[in-house]
């Protein structure tokens, strides 16, 4: 099995920054894809970055030029820096990565949470 655990959110201000590790572990040939979602009451969860296993990024237009997604392919985690932070980035924070031979593998979630 693999298992993906999420870590380094908070509480932060505007303006402010956090940054979000994701490590995956156990039965990995390889990771494919790694991404990051997030879910805020009473919304959908949405896909905010992917990385490829190339390192192709992609964001959605809401973090664009204020998140980077980074992976360190040695220690399977992937990153989420997060800058310029606004209320509307509140939200629970999901890893998600695509394991060859495993599939789709999420994590349990971490709250990010940012005061006006």
């Amino acid at each position: 099995q693999v298992q993906v655990v999420e870590s380094g959110g908070g509480l932060v201000q505007a303006g402010g920054s956090l940054r979000l590790s994701c490590a995956a572990s156990g039965m990995i040939v390889s990771i494919n894809a790694m991404y990051w979602y997030r879910q805020a009451p009473g919304k959908q969860r949405e896909l905010v970055a992917t990385i490829t296993s190339g390192g192709t990024t992609i964001y959605a237009d809401s973090v664009k030029d204020r998140f980077t997604i980074s992976r360190d392919n040695a220690r399977n985690t992937v990153f989420l820096q997060m800058n310029s932070l606004k209320p509307e980035d509140t939200a629970v924070y999901y890893c998600k990565v695509n394991a060859r031979f495993r599939g789709d593998v999420w994590g349990q979630g971490t709250q990010v949470t940012v005061s006006s």
